[in-house]
């Protein structure tokens, strides 16, 4: 997201809240953004950064085109400071550095930003270090934390802080999102269904390993159709060694969900909800040969097999199982 305005349109709630505090000049010390990744996290961050530092701000919104905007932009602002996590977590020694980064007068102003991305990754000794930062604050020090997990920041740290959940992207404001992100409206409208995680969906927009799940799918259905007896051997021979793991594999169920969805909203006349709108020859042909009644058992079939693969159930013996209870 470019601008507050964009931003509002998927995450509401939180960007009136932050524009009032930045046009009422009542910035907090401390923020704590929290939600699943890719929702914003990072693009609140900087375009708050953005909006303290910028020259030719207006009504809160940054101009993007100053040099203190170009240079957040870039990750080269000098006194905007991001740490994120040297492997697996945050240390002591990265906030360490950073307060002493703050003992120094600003290189372009008085007013310094940090963001901690990842911030429930502070090992405890980090954790304790940052909360005596934070007990100490400067009316021109901001601190922007974000975080997967809010349950993962101590409660002191919270506490100190102010706290904004970022809500999760339904799916028309997913497609919005990705459409504007250059990903097609039929892609969208499949990414948005699948997960909830931009971040993902643009994966999956280049991936070719998804390109080929896709394909897979629409092969194991026209061999459900046409080629009942050749159905087990394409499980063995194409689709385990594609989806080689039970993640994977959860990503090819939800697919034939999809499918198999498509094929209920055709039977009851919703065909504005189908997804593969590009198959939509196949999609019908499938309709002809699977009922109503047909359909929701496979649907049936197809959740429970997605709960029995976090069960430990050897994938292969799932999978045959569940083919075996679609075939009519």
């Amino acid at each position: 997201m470019d601008n507050w305005s964009q931003l509002e349109t998927i995450q509401p709630i939180a960007t009136k809240m932050v524009l009032n505090m930045i046009k009422r000049d009542r910035i907090s010390h401390a923020y704590l953004f929290h939600g699943q990744k890719g929702i914003g996290k990072n693009n609140i961050a900087t375009l708050l950064a953005k909006s303290i530092f910028c020259i030719d701000q207006v009504d809160g919104e940054p101009c993007h085109t100053c040099k203190n905007c170009i240079r957040i932009s870039s990750g080269n602002h000098p006194d905007v400071h991001k740490v994120i996590p040297e492997g697996s977590s945050i240390k002591k020694d990265q906030i360490l550095h950073l307060q002493k980064e703050f003992t120094y007068t600003g290189l372009e102003s008085n007013r310094k930003v940090y963001i901690i991305q990842d911030a429930d990754k502070m090992t405890v000794n980090a954790a304790n270090r940052l909360l005596k930062f934070l007990e100490e604050p400067s009316k021109k020090t901001t601190a922007i934390l974000l975080t997967k997990n809010v349950n993962g920041i101590i409660h002191t740290i919270r506490s100190r802080c102010q706290v904004i959940a970022l809500q999760p992207l339904n799916e028309k404001k997913m497609q919005v999102v990705l459409q504007d992100a250059g990903i097609t409206q039929e892609n969208a409208r499949l990414f948005s269904a699948l997960t909830n995680n931009v971040d993902d969906a643009k994966v999956f927009d280049q991936d070719e390993w998804f390109a080929q799940a896709r394909n897979l799918v629409v092969q194991l259905v026209e061999m459900l159709q046409y080629k009942n007896e050749e159905v087990l051997l394409f499980i063995h021979k194409q689709w385990m060694p594609h989806f080689s793991n039970r993640e994977q594999l959860q990503l090819g169920l939800d697919l034939l969900v999809l499918w198999y969805k498509d094929i209920m909203y055709l039977l009851v006349g919703r065909e504005d909800n189908i997804i593969f709108k590009s198959y939509i020859d196949k999609i019908e042909k499938s309709a002809m040969y699977w009922s109503k009644g047909d359909t929701t058992h496979i649907l049936y079939a197809m959740m429970e097999a997605k709960k029995r693969i976090e069960q430990n159930v050897h994938p292969t013996l799932l999978m045959e199982q569940l083919t075996l209870r679609m075939q009519r």
